[in-house]
């Protein structure tokens, strides 16, 4: 019997001035573990002057991970919170009951120029959690345990594994991990979490006689599944966990586990906009003075 629930192929999404592939939600599977969204960004190139500029927008009821792998991003949040990240650390920020903010291309990159490539992923916060007050937190590259598994270099950006265990925290059971390698080799899957995906960010990786290629997705069923082969110069992204007991919606950038809560948070939203960020539901970032209105409303 195989050992492969799914294979996803992601689509692409056009945003302007770069485009992103969207694995998760799909169709097919919703969540993979907690992770209810998963973007590989790029790897897209920018010449000077150019960049991205995602205006402040909402979020609600989840967690959201940045991970680069070229490049850097500019963070700014309603907590005031205003920061770089580059390749190898890690933003996670954490919704709750609500928070707004935006993602720019950072000065100095944009006047020079730049190549950005990384993942951006959301995880859907438990339910004892959903509503909790909004967080961020960075953890600079070298903060992330790393170990070589053979030739494999391995990072664990989330979670235990490879008798590595990362200080990430999130209230849920969480597996997320990096790998790559410059030589073919064989890697042992972690065997311990319910539910796992490999993604093929760049190469190829082989598995029960089936080659995967970058943008692929791979779900695995639970158990020890053993090894994947990956080819010379490939980089993959394992993700999982213990699966959510509730069904979760998603809607735009809300995140919730009834619908009544996303109505909700689209109503803050709206509230927010016609009170001008004043004792309102949802405020503005520091530095900025734009926002993305809900899709309806544009």
């Amino acid at each position: 019997m195989s050992s492969i629930k799914l294979v996803l192929s992601p689509k692409e999404h056009d945003l302007g001035a770069f485009s992103v592939r969207r694995a998760i939600p799909s169709a097919k599977q919703k969540l993979v573990g907690p992770f209810i969204f998963f973007d590989h960004i790029g790897p897209a190139e920018f010449a000077s002057g150019k960049g991205i500029d995602v205006r402040p927008h909402p979020h609600t009821c989840l967690s959201t991970v940045t991970y680069l792998f070229e490049g850097g991003m500019l963070h700014r949040d309603t907590l005031d919170t205003e920061i770089e990240v580059h390749p190898g650390a890690v933003n996670l920020m954490t919704a709750g009951k609500g928070i707004a903010h935006s993602e720019r291309t950072p000065v100095e990159l944009e006047k020079n120029g730049h190549r950005l490539h990384g993942i951006q992923t959301w995880l859907a916060l438990p339910k004892s959690h959903e509503e909790c007050d909004p967080a961020f937190d960075h953890y600079p590259a070298a903060d992330i345990p790393e170990a070589m598994i053979g030739p494999a270099k391995v990072r664990v950006v989330m979670g235990q594994a490879y008798e590595l265990t990362s200080p990430v925290r999130f209230p849920h059971e969480t597996l997320y991990v990096v790998a790559e390698t410059e030589t073919e080799c064989s890697l042992q899957l972690p065997a311990d979490t319910e539910e796992r995906a490999a993604y093929v960010v760049s190469g190829t990786m082989t598995f029960e006689g089936h080659t995967f290629s970058e943008g692929q997705m791979v779900v695995f069923e639970p158990g020890d599944i053993g090894s994947v082969e990956l080819a010379a110069n490939t980089r993959i992204a394992i993700i999982g966990g213990a699966p959510h007991t509730e069904r979760r919606y998603i809607e735009w950038n809300f995140v919730a586990s009834t619908k009544e809560r996303i109505d909700q948070a689209k109503e803050d939203w709206r509230a927010s906009i016609a009170g001008n960020w004043q004792n309102t539901p949802f405020g503005m970032p520091p530095n900025e003075d734009e926002f993305i209105p809900l899709p309806e409303d544009q």
